[in-house]
């Protein structure tokens, strides 16, 4: 099998599944219990929040373990909401977020909140300027992606926070960052989002554990869930411990020689360019510079018999988010192709584990695809 979707999620290392294994079965304890088993297992939780915080860039009082990328993204627009209650009901987003940001955002308009959507240009691209331009005096949040999951285009979430500061300094700032964490360098402490959503399972980590970065401007942040008060009483449910250890563990393997990783991918992704193209009728639909993700368009060719024809021959790419199970793609509706190109997007994305090779495999195959499959479109 040659896997070319790490957007959808990410192969787990065996270190990582030894970490957890051991906390499933020697360090099994619960962090609230108050013998030595618990206790222990307490110190080793704030052990591993200390190394995700590290390598996130802020405090490890800042961080704040979740079930995933959406329960993040969901809390840290709920909480914002709250706390500027009396500022306003307006939110500012795009049309091409995940739809973790998109539904909830739906679901505030049916509380009464007006929402913005950017749009981006042909490219995917969206520009501080247009988020910006959309802020008004009683807007609660802005709520922008740092990397398109679909398209790979890196948003520019620093130059939004600074405008955010001259504009209406009381508009809370959230970034899902699920697709940028140790993809595109950022520190949380230089960034100037007030919540940053990271996931455990997009950089070799398990499923089912997240953290969600709250920053000093959030006063008293409201909790999701009301319960035992863990995470600090923000964040109740026992910790899912071998969760967050193979998390920790999977950042901890992440960060050694990060630099040459993201330059092995960025080499790789313009590898792929030079390949594909070459394929008659295939081109590049996005100008995004993330160095894990390309989108690309076999014109004419409907994307899902791509994949489907791709995945017998034992290559796995993506007709688009993994979160839409076969569904027409909102972030390529948006970016307003022509018929048959958006008809033909395909999502190749990459990790560190990927090889020339890979690539090789999947341009031969799409070639193949291309010379002996009628266009449909």
């Amino acid at each position: 099998m040659i896997y070319l979707d790490h957007a959808a999620t990410t192969p787990v290392p065996r270190e990582v599944a030894d970490a957890m294994y051991e906390v499933l079965t020697n360090q099994f304890g619960n962090p609230s219990s108050q013998y030595q088993l618990g206790l222990d297992m307490k110190k080793q939780v704030e052990g591993w929040r200390k190394t995700v915080a590290d390598a996130l860039g802020c405090e490890p009082k800042q961080l704040y373990f979740t079930a995933c990328g959406t329960e993040g993204d969901n809390w840290a627009i709920q909480a914002a909401c709250w706390q500027n209650r009396h500022v306003g009901r307006h939110i500012v987003t795009t049309a091409v977020e995940h739809s973790a940001v998109l539904e909830c955002c739906k679901w505030m308009e049916q509380q009464g909140y007006e929402v913005t959507r950017i749009a981006p240009d042909g490219k995917g691209s969206i520009t501080a300027e247009q988020v910006l331009s959309a802020v008004r005096s009683d807007t609660a949040l802005v709520s922008v992606m740092m990397v398109n999951n679909e398209l790979g285009n890196v948003y520019p979430i620093a130059d939004i926070a600074k405008g955010l500061a001259a504009k209406n300094p009381k508009t809370l700032l959230h970034t899902d960052a699920v697709q940028g964490f140790l993809k595109v360098p950022f520190s949380a402490k230089a960034l100037g989002a007030d919540f940053i959503t990271i996931s455990g399972h997009k950089i070799g980590g398990p499923k089912g554990v997240g953290a969600l970065y709250i920053g000093p401007r959030v006063r008293n942040p409201r909790p999701l869930l009301a319960g035992g008060g863990q995470e600090g009483g923000l964040r109740s449910g026992t910790e899912a411990t071998a969760q967050i250890a193979g998390f920790a563990k999977a950042v901890e393997l992440r960060t050694e020689d990060l630099a040459d990783k993201l330059a092995h991918m960025a080499e790789l992704k313009a590898y792929a360019v030079e390949r594909l193209t070459a394929i008659p009728d295939l081109t590049v639909i996005s100008d995004g510079t993330a160095p894990h993700i390309l989108a690309v368009s076999l014109a004419g060719w409907p994307s899902q018999n791509i994949v489907n024809d791709l995945s017998a021959q034992g290559l796995c790419i993506s007709a688009g988010s993994a979160c839409h199970q076969g569904k027409p793609s909102h972030v390529v509706a948006a970016l307003k192709l022509p018929k048959k190109t958006a008809g033909g997007v395909i999502r190749i994305s990459f990790g560190p584990e990927t090889t020339k090779a890979d690539i090789d495999a999947c341009a031969d195959a799409l070639k193949n695809h291309h010379d002996n499959r009628m266009p449909m479109l």
